[in-house]
């Protein structure tokens, strides 16, 4: 019995350690996938290809604008492109990531700010965001996107 408590003494630091660095390894992983679907989200508004945002969200998505009802489900991503694109006229835009948490198992979180500009490349809206990422089978996905603007309309 002294033998037992002495190797799980001596084996639950290196076992933990081991733990902390495999998540910490995930975490990092999800960070870098989130970096690049950022990088790629708002060239869908530039090249008005709906495909491009379509696929960065996970099909059983919501997206919830300030004001509105949320868009959820399949469909929610190309309903918000065409509102944003059509109604609102986004051409452009910028996410600044503050910070990415979570195990980077099955889901982190995201925040950050963001930029809308418009075909002029003028500058029209912005604010904060919150991002709940979901790791799926097609890598990770925004699961649950809330956005609000810092200007009052």
């Amino acid at each position: 019995m002294k033998n037992i408590k002495l190797f799980i003494a001596m084996a639950l630091p290196a076992l933990l350690s081991t733990t902390s660095r495999a998540q910490e390894s995930s975490l990092e992983e999800a960070k870098i996938a989130i970096a690049k679907s950022n990088n790629i989200y708002f060239q869908a508004f530039a090249k008005g290809d709906s495909s491009i945002f379509i696929d960065r969200y996970a099909k059983d998505c919501w997206i919830m604008m300030p004001n509105e009802q949320a868009f959820c489900g399949e469909g929610a991503p190309l309903e918000f492109f065409r509102t944003a694109y059509h109604q609102v006229g986004l051409r452009n835009g910028k996410f600044i990531t503050i910070d990415v948490f979570g195990d980077g198992r099955e889901y982190v979180t995201e925040i950050g700010f963001w930029q809308s500009f418009d075909a002029n490349n003028k500058l029209f809206d912005n604010g904060k965001y919150l991002v709940l990422w979901k790791k799926t089978p097609d890598g990770w996905k925004m699961f649950r996107d809330s956005f609000s603007s810092d200007r009052n309309k």
